[in-house]
């Protein structure tokens, strides 16, 4: 059965984000929200990459289970990390957990054990700084995406598949994506297809559609073009989540559409839990 490759520092695996970064993602990420689309998501990759460090992190350090890779898109394509991974594709998780750009002082509310909150300074890493400016390239990420994972695969073979997930609030402003997105998914390792995840960010209006089977449901040509550039969800993720309670359907794809930020922390965890352990 693929996706069952063993994940350790011999055999690492890798993750691709691809960040819209277009003009659009200067606005409110919703009615309520006080954060841009921009600022929204670059605080849940950032979260998102320091809770891999934390799972890569041994009694000896941090192991080099996986490689990541930020692209943003809008206008220009290119690795998207700041500080010392300017410019830089794959970046090993020892080296980002290591080298954060900067730290941010946020307040937090924590509770006693009295039931009384009060505020709490902590100190977040920072790697993915928030950008939004020109259009929606997305064609040339996915072209960029084939390429380095061709790279990726010629050094590692017997990988895990490797998983790129695509997050962004509107059409590619480049041509049709679904030829380049087919090139991305065709890419393999001994274990199995890579898996292209999407996520559209809510900007539709109407109810979210969280990994569906069909694109009878959806609303749009766009939506259903985003479906059709998405991977089948593999078994174990199917099984994840089942046990948290989601009643999914044979052939459930990596795609939610119209999206909230809740969402996209919710995908972005399961888009990256490996089906295997690490060694």
């Amino acid at each position: 059965m693929p996706y069952q490759a063993e994940i350790s520092t011999a055999n690492p695996s890798c993750f691709i984000f691809l960040i819209d970064q277009s003009l659009s993602m200067a606005e409110w990420s919703d009615e309520k929200s006080d954060e841009t689309r921009a600022e929204a998501l670059a605080r849940a990759i950032n979260k998102l990459l320091q809770n891999l460090v934390l799972k890569c992190t041994k009694s000896d350090g941090i192991r080099d289970y996986y490689h990541v890779c930020v692209l943003g898109y809008g206008a220009d394509t290119r690795p998207a990390l700041t500080g010392p991974f300017d410019g830089r594709d794959f970046i090993p998780i020892s080296e980002i957990g290591a080298q954060p750009a900067r730290l941010m002082e946020i307040t937090k509310e924590v509770s006693d054990d009295k039931g009384k909150t009060r505020q709490h300074k902590i100190r977040q890493p920072v790697w993915l700084e928030p950008k939004a400016g020109g259009d929606t390239p997305m064609c040339d990420a996915l072209f960029r995406t084939g390429r380095l994972l061709k790279q990726w695969i010629a050094r590692h073979p017997a990988c895990f598949p490797p998983i790129v997930i695509n997050i962004s609030d509107g059409a590619a402003t480049d041509g049709d994506p679904l030829e380049h997105a087919y090139e991305v998914m065709m890419t393999r390792s001994r274990d199995g297809e890579s898996l292209l995840f999407n996520m559209h960010i809510g900007t539709a209006g109407g109810p979210e559609v969280e990994f569906p089977s069909t694109d009878s449901a959806l609303p749009d040509e766009h939506a259903r073009l985003l479906f059709a550039m998405s991977s089948p969800l593999p078994e174990y993720m199917m099984r994840m989540l089942h046990v948290e309670g989601s009643k999914l359907q044979a052939g459930a794809r990596g795609f939610v559409y119209n999206a909230d930020m809740l969402s996209v922390i919710r995908f972005l965890d399961i888009g990256t839990k490996p089906g295997t352990g690490l060694r």
